[in-house]
């Protein structure tokens, strides 16, 4: 498939379906937002895919992405998550998206929303790239630093640069579309739409 990123290329179809209905599309949901900082956080040293895969068990496992719920969570539950086969059972990351929630509040009663804040770090538009190949693409960048940083001051875990740039990716902070991607030139004019 020539009009499509490298990396969505020949995988399986909810990879495909990812890549062609949510990777890139900016996001202003906070509970969007919460879902994919779990996400990336359990991508850390694993595979976008493997993640992908276990998408509807985080679902199930933190309460449909209900920061307030998952807030709450005591040690009962981190050691039931812990015996879920249908998420990273990794006590790290697990433990990591309780306190996230609980970081993730105080950001939203700091700035009325996460949404707010997040976009902050990318003057409230998406930066629109030009890559030629995912070779082009950067692994972090001065945004990602400088968010990564001001996460973990705030307490935040499993948010290095690495993962806070697919976060931003994910989310749409930053078109990295390639240009022949298909995907590239529709998220440029829903952008210029806006």
């Amino acid at each position: 498939m020539d009009n499509i990123c490298e990396w969505a290329a020949d995988t399986f179809d909810e990879y495909i379906q990812y890549h062609n209905e949510e990777w890139g599309v900016p996001v202003h949901d906070d509970r969007i937002h919460f879902e994919f900082l779990i996400l990336e956080g359990a991508q850390a040293g694993l595979s976008w895919s493997t993640v992908l895969k276990k998408r509807e068990g985080y679902r199930k496992a933190f309460a449909d992405f209900d920061v307030q719920a998952v807030a709450l969570y005591d040690e009962i539950k981190i050691q039931e998550l812990l015996k879920d086969p249908n998420i990273i059972r990794n006590q790290l990351k697990i433990r990591s998206v309780v306190n996230n929630a609980k970081q993730f509040i105080k950001v939203q009663e700091e700035f009325g929303s996460f949404d707010t804040y997040i976009w902050s770090f990318v003057g409230g538009a998406p930066i629109v790239n030009h890559w030629k190949s995912l070779n082009d693409v950067p692994a972090t960048t001065p945004e990602s630093d400088a968010l990564s940083k001001d996460l973990k001051k705030r307490g935040f875990k499993f948010v290095g640069s690495t993962i806070i740039y697919a976060y931003m990716q994910a989310c749409g902070l930053v078109n990295d579309h390639t240009i022949n991607c298909f995907r590239y030139k529709e998220l440029v004019e829903v952008k210029m739409a806006n």
